[in-house]
């Protein structure tokens, strides 16, 4: 799966949630540790925490 992928799933995903609901991203692409930031700052919406576990990274996002 591409980056752009990733950033256009996870757009959707939010989009698709209630205010308050959490999203959690697990991604394998590199690039998502700036590309998901950039799209929370995008969409308002909260970065709660992200982690790495081996080669996934993780993203809790809480939608605003």
């Amino acid at each position: 799966m591409t980056d752009k992928t990733i950033n256009l799933r996870a757009r959707k995903a939010l989009a698709a949630l209630k205010p308050g609901d959490l999203l959690i991203a697990e991604c394998t692409d590199p690039l998502s540790a700036v590309d998901i930031p950039n799209l929370i700052n995008q969409t308002g919406d909260k970065l709660e925490a992200s982690s790495r576990e081996g080669n996934v990274l993780v993203f809790r996002i809480r939608k605003s």
